[in-house]
């Protein structure tokens, strides 16, 4: 498997296990993290420390679990396909989402993060 990928999973097992230490190590301190959509969650969130502010915030708003099931990786990309369940005041949503990472020198500098069905995804969190 490339390395850029390991690098990335192991980012999804670190947020799958609520370990923000290992998460904060994969970033670049300038890194940025793009989100799809027009929810409370969508936007540009810019540098290490606010994107590990948005994945505590979004993991304290709802059960996520989000499982990859696909990954392409070369020197530029790696894209990770996964199946998301989230869970909130009884709603639940059930989709596939995909991310777009750039790592550069072993750490995450950019990512674009979305959903196969944005609508979905904005009303789950309205």
């Amino acid at each position: 498997m490339h390395p850029d990928a390991q690098t990335v999973l192991a980012g999804f097992k670190a947020f799958a296990e609520a370990d923000m230490e290992t998460m904060r190590g994969l970033f670049h301190e300038d890194a940025v993290w793009h989100s799809a959509g027009r929810n409370k969650w969508s936007g540009d969130h810019q540098g290490r420390d606010a994107i590990m502010e948005f994945f505590a915030s979004v993991a304290a708003a709802a059960q996520i679990t989000n499982e990859p099931h696909g990954v392409l990786a070369d020197d530029d990309h790696v894209v990770v396909l996964t199946k998301a369940k989230l869970e909130r005041d009884g709603r639940t949503l059930e989709q596939n989402g995909f991310y777009i990472f750039h790592v550069t020198d072993g750490k995450v500098s950019e990512t674009w993060a979305g959903s196969y069905d944005p609508y979905a995804a904005d009303e789950f969190w309205s």
